[in-house]
């Protein structure tokens, strides 16, 4: 029996012909390790795909959860915006006072598009500023000059108005937020730490790409035109086994989810239910959700082949050292160096923690007992519910 503080989500998923994340050129991100090249999958990307999944375990679908969006025209479109689509009030006192809540939102350079950075903001601090934006514009009398004073003086404190609204709401984040941070830098008092912390994943084995030749015909295209394509181009396809790894800071998740103490996480009034919920759909998203661009042509969705959940209460590891020297890029290789990565581990350190997994070939991995992906999701969310892994 264990204290479940962390739980680490070991993955191995295998991609043909695909091009799941690019580079700034188009090109298959590549990361450099072990003295060879491989193909990797940023954090990002990754994250990115999980928040927005629509399925049965999309995290929108947990009960509880509040939306958050990801925009620098958040104010634009989603705060002022609606106030204008229905005439709340004349185009100047708008104007007067979305130039003063674009600096309070995204810091001294938010008067321009270009100036902000995306913001992640949740569905409650949205509805509120709307809110505040809608009380400016009906008490300005139809002034311009007095809607961008009321809104100066509004917006001077925002920052503790924001922070009182906060600690009244139920993840006012949105339910993103609380899993994978923020950063605010114009209001260091919003900042939320990440609770789940991803690895960019990358292949077991070195690299294996090519530049794909393609062609565009016309279809328009008559006998007595010119012969041949209307146009050609060629872009990089790389097939890959891709080690994927998942840390989650059990209390600090509790904590983000209730506004608890992470110190408090273990008590007995401590609410973990929705923490449990955030765990089971995460780890049938982080099995079954794939990312990748130039979807239309290369069809880049696949399941995960090995899937191993790890819940203990002493720091971390990854188990990214296993495929140091370049494995052959077959299932079987991949599991075998993980097993005898853990194995050498679990030597060194002692078996500190509680293993289940989930593969689709008989094979064995140390001290974990087998199961389905929904087994092995149910018994961690169980065991953050409980507070006990066994």
């Amino acid at each position: 029996m264990t204290q479940p503080r962390f739980l680490q989500i070991h993955s191995l998923h295998s991609y043909p012909a695909a091009l799941l994340n690019r580079d700034d050129s188009g090109f298959a991100k590549r990361l450099p390790f072990g003295g060879a090249s491989r193909t990797r999958v940023s954090s990002q990307c990754l994250k990115r795909h999980w928040r927005m999944a629509e399925d049965a375990k999309a995290l929108a679908n947990i009960p509880g959860a509040t939306d958050a969006v990801r925009s620098r025209e958040t104010v634009t479109r989603l705060i002022v915006g609606p106030l204008r689509d229905v005439d709340l009030a004349t185009p100047e006192v708008l104007d007067a006072i979305e130039q003063e809540f674009q600096l309070a939102v995204y810091g001294d350079k938010g008067s321009s598009k270009k100036g902000r950075q995306p913001l992640l903001l949740g569905l409650p601090e949205v509805t509120y500023l709307r809110g505040e934006a809608e009380r400016l514009a009906r008490d300005d009398g139809g002034d311009a000059k007095a809607a961008s004073a009321a809104a100066k003086a509004f917006c001077k404190d925002i920052k503790a108005n924001m922070k009182a609204m906060r600690e009244s709401a139920a993840l006012p984040g949105g339910l993103a937020a609380a899993l994978f941070g923020r950063m605010v830098t114009s209001d260091t008092e919003a900042n939320i730490d990440a609770a789940i912390h991803v690895a960019h994943a990358f292949t077991v084995h070195g690299e294996e790409s090519e530049s794909d030749y393609f062609s565009v015909v016309d279809d328009l295209h008559r006998a007595e035109d010119d012969a041949g394509a209307d146009h050609i181009g060629d872009v990089e396809l790389a097939s890959g086994l891709y080690y994927g790894y998942v840390v989650i800071d059990v209390p600090a998740l509790i904590s983000n989810l209730t506004g608890t103490r992470p110190e408090d996480w273990m008590a007995a009034d401590t609410d973990r239910a929705m923490a449990g919920d955030v765990i089971d759909h995460l780890i049938h998203l982080i099995a079954t959700v794939s990312p990748g661009a130039k979807k239309g042509s290369t069809a880049p969705y696949a399941y995960a082949d090995v899937l191993m959940i790890e819940a203990g209460d002493r720091q971390p590891r990854t188990l990214a050292n296993a495929f140091r020297a370049p494995v052959p890029p077959r299932i079987d290789a991949a599991t075998r160096a993980l097993g005898a990565h853990i194995e050498k581990l679990d030597t060194a350190y002692g078996t500190g923690e509680v293993r289940r997994f989930m593969s689709l070939e008989n094979l064995a991995l140390p001290g974990a007992a087998q199961g389905t992906l929904a087994e092995v999701a149910a018994w961690a969310a169980d065991a953050v519910r409980s507070g006990k892994a066994a």
